[in-house]
This record gives structure tokens, sequence and C-alpha cells, in this order.
């Protein structure tokens, strides 16, 4: 019986899901079968109703995302690395600084311990942070709906930036529709290695966003070599990004409005913090480095990996050098945490 009203509930959320996607799609909203399933479960979420996030089915769309980023690797991307080395070597500089600034916010604005502060505070994955915070002694719900109103927020004013203040809209650059017959069988069956070997490989070699991040590697492989031309097809994406959007919104599931609209106001604080400093830092890196500033704010954006390139795709924008930046902010963070907060836990 609970079995039976778990899914019921999984697919209340994922209909409203495909709905709130729809919506975006035809209003022109910016990575709409993400941010559209994001904001229509979130509403239900606070209204209450009865919708369960498809978190079973995150280990499998996560991969295909992978895959999407892989397949527009190409070989002349590598002669690029060498102009990449301003933005990986501020990037430690600029994660203290936003993590420093949103762990201000959430310990005096937000009043919360400093357990709880500094793994809210951390722009790392929520997974990784949850898992750590929880160790550490923090709670885990707090910690959880900060990490998870940080995407959702940096995912909508990163897109406000984008329109209001840099005038790019969605679609600029981007992809065109793939049809389900551009593939043949075997570009099925190779893109569908790459998805399931990437993620166990990455997981069995602790990469970083392992599910994400081994699928691209293999896919940016088979793609180089030339044994796949083609991306995965875009209704497949479309159904990922609609799961991932999905299970966003739900994690709010469970908590009052006014506990989700409190930790949404210091969230919301917090974020804008990091993202001034990370206009900032793109700032100068678009200046000395000649870059455009769209591309450098998208790679310091807190946000997280998926979504990020995601984004980066949507907009038009490289998401080879974006992903990169991401998976290297995943991993020092996730290194230097426990360390940096046994220090931080002794001065406070």
């Amino acid at each position: 019986m609970k079995a039976l009203r778990r899914n019921q509930d999984t697919g209340l959320a994922l209909t409203i899901g495909v709905l709130s996607g729809l919506i975006g799609y035809f209003v022109g909203m910016p990575l709409p079968w993400m941010l559209g399933p994001m904001i229509g479960t979130t509403i239900a979420a606070m209204a209450r109703l009865p919708v369960r996030g498809p978190g079973k089915l995150r280990p499998f769309v996560i991969p295909i995302i992978g895959v999407l980023l892989g397949s527009g690797i190409t070989a002349e991307l590598f002669g690029q690395l060498s102009s990449w080395a301003a933005t990986l070597i501020l990037l430690p500089l600029f994660l203290c600084a936003a993590a420093g600034v949103s762990y201000v916010v959430y310990r005096k604005l937000g009043g919360y311990d400093p357990v709880t502060a500094f793994y809210a505070a951390m722009p790392g994955g929520l997974n990784e942070m949850l898992l750590l915070g929880a160790a550490a002694g923090g709670n885990e719900k707090k910690i959880a709906l900060a990490h998870a109103a940080r995407v959702f927020l940096v995912v909508v004013l990163v897109v406000a930036y984008f329109g209001i203040f840099l005038g790019v809209r969605s679609g600029a650059g981007g992809r065109g529709f793939v049809p389900l017959s551009a593939l043949s069988a075997l570009d099925y069956v190779i893109l569908a290695g790459c998805a399931a070997l990437g993620s166990i490989g990455g997981k069995w070699l602790n990469l970083p966003a392992a599910p994400v991040f081994g699928p691209m590697i293999l896919s940016g492989i088979v793609h180089v070599a030339g044994m796949v031309h083609t991306a995965p097809p875009s209704v497949i994406i479309i159904a990922a990004q609609i799961v991932i959007g999905t299970i966003i919104g739900a994690r709010f599931v469970g908590s009052t409005v006014r506990e989700i609209l409190r930790d949404l106001g210091i969230a919301a604080v917090a974020t804008a913090g990091m993202l001034a400093i990370a206009v900032l830092f793109a700032e100068g890196i678009a200046h000395f480095m000649g870059m455009p500033l769209s591309q450098a704010f998208l790679a310091y954006s807190p946000g997280g990996l998926t979504e990020m390139s995601l984004l980066s795709l949507t907009l038009g924008q490289d998401f080879a050098y974006v992903s990169v930046t991401h998976i290297i902010r995943i991993t020092l963070i996730i290194a230097i945490a426990p360390t940096v907060f046994r220090w931080l836990l002794r001065r406070d």
C-alpha cells in the first residue's frame, strides 16, 4: 500500500513537472524543461500537495546529461586549455570569498549552528555536503534545503542576469532538435554503453561528480574518434531535464510554507552574495583574458554541475570550459571542506 502511494505521489510530481515544462516552453522560458518543473514542483510542495521526487530515476538520467556534454567535445577543444589557466588559478580564491560570505549569512542572519552554517554555505554538491554535514553533526534538513534553494536560485538568477544585463537569450548558438531517427541502432548501443560504463567506472575511480563526468569522458572519446557523430535525441534529453527539475523542486516537500520561505530568503541573500562575487571575478577574467563575460560568469556561478552545464548549452556558451571549472570546484570543496571546517570551528 505504501509503495503504491509513493508511486502515485511520484506520478503526480512528474505530471506537474511535464505540464510546467510545457508551460515554460510555450512562454519562451530559458531552459524550460528543467526550470519549469523546478518552479512547478516547488509550488506544489509549498501547497502541501502529495508530490514525491522521482529519485529512483536520477541514476539513469544524470549519465544521459554526461553523454550529451561529451557529444560536444572536439579535438580542437584541447588547444584551448591554456586559455583557462587564469580561471582555474583564481578559482580557490573565489571559493574562499563566496563561501565566507555565505557562511556569515547563515550564521548571523539565519542563526544556524556552526556545523550547519558551514556545510550549507559550501558551494559543493548537495549530496556530498549533506553527507559531510550530517557526519559532522549538522542539521541535515537545513543543509539540504540550503543547497536545494541555492541550485534553484542560481538557475533563476543566472537566467535573469543573462537576459537583463548581458542581453543573451535562450537558443543563441544552441543545438537543433535531434530526432530519434538521427541515430542508428549501433549509435544507441555505444551511447548507452558510455552512460552505463562511464557512471560505474567514474564511481570506481572516485571521480568528482562521477555520474556526469564519467559518461562525459567516454562520450567525448567516442565522438572525437568518430564512432558516433550525433548527440543523444532531444526527446531523451528533455525527459532527463524534466526529471532533474522535478527532483530539485520536490526537495522542499515536508517543510512548512514558513520554513521554505524563511530558508529561501536566507538562501537568496547568501546566493546573491556569491553571485555578486562571481560577477567581480568574471569581470576580471573577461578583462585580462579577453574572454566573454557571459562565459566566465557561468563558470563561476555556484550552481550544480548538471544545471550549469545545461545552461551553458542552452545559452550558447562554451560548455566544456564551464563544466571543467565546476568539476574542479566540486573536487576542491570536497577535498578541503572537512579540514577548513575543523579550523573554523576552533576559531568560532
